[in-house]
């Protein structure tokens, strides 16, 4: 069991740093909850397709294949909000409604390999995508209102658009990761 919580803590890390990030766009609490809400689903079932689909899975999705795709999903929405904000004083997700359906299916994708590695080593189909997602939601939780703090002290700095420096974070976030930077609360 202590096994498969630090996997599953370890496998959150990636959702908890663009939690943070995330909540330099100043969420709800509400807002924050559905958001992580999200996280935590995707990152529950996708262990368990690798789970159920095994060693196939497995095979296929290898750290490059992951690094790629939340890669190119970070720098996607990093360069969303920064044309956003350049191009309106208004809020660049004001709902999270695109980070909620755009970020957590790159974010999940370690989740589906981990759940291919689970299934070979014969752990149940339950017990790890129930975990591995409660705790993206606690993570994620947390990055949000951590960052949404840290967010609302640089409000004190006159002229900072805080949707200009999340999006401008994500695309550093996944230049960093272009040129194999490897970045705080990584477990590669």
């Amino acid at each position: 069991m202590f096994g498969l919580l630090a996997i599953g803590f370890v496998l959150s890390l990636d959702n908890f740093r663009s939690s943070l990030v995330l909540g330099g766009l100043k969420p709800t609490i509400v807002q924050s909850v559905k958001t992580s809400a999200i996280f935590g689903l995707w990152d529950a079932v996708a262990p368990l397709v690798g789970l159920l689909i095994g060693d196939a899975l497995g095979d296929l999705i290898d750290d490059d294949t992951t690094n790629t795709i939340v890669m190119i999903g970070l720098g996607v929405y990093g360069l969303f909000l920064v044309v956003r904000a350049l191009r309106s004083p208004e809020s660049a997700d004001p709902n999270l409604k695109w980070a909620r359906w755009g970020l957590p299916i790159p974010l999940s994708v370690d989740n589906i390999a981990a759940g291919a590695a689970l299934g070979v080593a014969g752990y149940s189909p339950w017990l790890a995508p129930i975990l591995f997602g409660s705790m993206t939601f606690l993570m994620s939780l947390a990055g949000h209102q951590i960052g949404r703090t840290v967010a609302h002290f640089i409000n004190y700095i006159p002229k900072v658009n805080t949707d200009l420096l999340v999006g401008a974070c994500f695309a550093a976030m996944a230049v960093l990761m272009a040129f194999g930077v490897t970045l705080p609360l990584s477990y590669g």
